[in-house]
C-alpha cells in the first residue's frame, strides 16, 4: 500500500457524524460526563437490511458543504430506538484497501416513529465529505458519506445498533438546557427539542440553543430551505442563537464569543443555576473553543476549569464528541 493510500484509509477511518457512546460501552476512554469511543469496538452484527425513503439536500445549493436528509425504513418490526441514539452504516471500501467492511455512526435526527403496523423509519443527516491528501494532492471521497449521499429512493442498505443514549431529558419540566451544537452535531438536538416540546409538552425551563457553523448557508435546519426550529420561535422557553464565521471565505474560526457577547449574563446566570443541563455535540475541537469562550466568560481558565469540573461531577455537562 503506497503512502497516499494510507493516507486515505487513515483519514476515512475518522467517523462522520458519529456518536461515540456505546452502551454498554464494552473499552474506551471515559472521564465524567465524556466517553470517548474506539470506532471498531461497535458491532458489526446483528445486521438489519433498510430501505431509502428519501434523500434530501438540507444545505443551500451555494453552500460549500453538502448535507443531506436520508429517511430509512428498517425491515424490522422489533427495531426500537430512542432519541439520541445513532445506527451504524455498513459499507464495502475501496478495493484497493481489500474491500473491508467499513461501519460509520451517524445520530438519529428524528423522535421515533410512530408504532403500529408500520415499519420503523429513521432520519439521519450526512456530510459529504471529500479530502485532499497532503503528500499525493490528490482529492479523495469519503466511502460511507459518499456512498449515502448517492443513495436514492428504493436503494437498500445494511445497518446496525442502535447504540448509546447521549443526552437525556430531566424529569424536572423547569429545568434550564444549553444545547450547544456545531456542524452536523445539531442532529441530536433536533430530535431533543421536538421531543420536549411536542411529546412532553408545557417545558418551563429555558432552553438555549446555541448552534456554530462557517457561514448562513452551512447551518442546518435553520437556513432558507429548512427551518425546522421555526416551530419552536413561538414557545416563551426557546431561543436559539446562531454563531458564524465573520469571513467564511478564509476558514476563520466561528465567533462564538461574538454571538453570545450580549448573551453572557443570561448564560452565567444558567451555569450557576443547579436546574440547568449544558449538552455539547460536535467535532473534538469545538472542546477547545468552548473552554477559550467560558474562560473568558468566568475571568479565567482555572476558574473555568474548577467550574466544569463541579457541572461535570453533577452530571449537567455532557459532551458528545465525535
Amino acid at each position: 500500500m503506497t503512502l497516499a493510500m494510507q493516507r486515505r484509509a487513515l483519514a476515512d477511518a475518522v467517523p462522520t457524524n458519529s456518536i461515540l457512546l456505546l452502551d454498554p460501552p464494552p473499552t474506551g476512554i471515559e472521564r465524567k460526563g465524556v466517553l470517548l469511543m474506539r470506532l471498531e469496538d461497535y458491532p458489526k452484527e446483528p445486521r438489519f437490511a433498510a430501505t431509502v425513503l428519501k434523500s434530501e439536500r438540507i444545505t443551500d445549493e451555494g453552500a460549500d458543504a453538502e448535507v443531506r436528509e436520508l429517511v430509512l425504513e428498517v425491515d424490522r418490526d422489533e427495531f426500537n430506538f430512542e432519541i439520541g441514539q445513532s445506527i451504524g452504516v455498513l459499507v464495502e471500501g475501496p478495493k484497493e484497501f481489500g474491500g473491508s467492511l467499513r461501519q460509520r455512526l451517524y445520530t438519529v435526527a428524528d423522535t421515533p416513529s410512530a408504532k403500529g403496523d408500520a415499519k420503523p423509519q429513521i432520519r439521519l443527516v450526512v456530510r459529504r465529505c471529500d479530502y485532499i491528501d497532503d503528500y499525493s494532492g490528490e482529492q479523495y471521497a469519503g466511502v460511507n458519506s459518499n456512498f449515502l449521499c448517492d443513495r436514492k429512493p428504493g436503494d437498500q442498505l445494511s445497518i446496525t445498533g442502535p447504540f448509546g443514549l447521549p443526552f437525556t431529558v430531566p424529569e424536572d419540566k423547569k429545568a434550564n438546557l444549553l444545547l450547544i451544537g456545531l456542524g452536523t452535531g445539531i442532529a441530536p438536538f433536533r430530535a431533543f427539542v421536538k421531543h420536549i416540546y411536542q411529546d412532553i409538552g408545557d417545558w418551563e425551563g429555558r432552553v438555549r440553543l446555541l448552534y456554530g457553523a462557517r457561514s448562513g448557508l452551512e447551518l442546518l435546519y435553520m437556513n432558507d430551505k429548512r427551518d425546522d426550529f421555526a416551530r419552536y420561535y413561538d414557545e416563551d422557553t426557546f431561543e436559539a442563537i446562531q454563531a458564524l464565521s465573520p469571513r467564511p471565505n478564509w476558514a476563520d474560526p466561528i465567533a462564538w464569543d461574538y454571538a453570545i457577547e450580549e448573551r453572557s449574563g443570561e448564560i452565567l446566570s444558567m451555569l450557576d443555576d443547579e436546574h440547568t443541563y449544558v449538552y455539547v455535540a460536535g467535532l473534538v475541537p469545538i472542546r477547545d473553543a468552548l473552554d477559550k469562550l467560558f474562560a473568558n466568560m468566568v475571568g479565567s481558565p482555572e476558574s473555568w476549569a474548577k467550574k466544569k469540573a463541579e457541572l461535570k461531577e453533577a452530571g449537567r455537562w455532557v459532551e458528545l464528541l465525535y
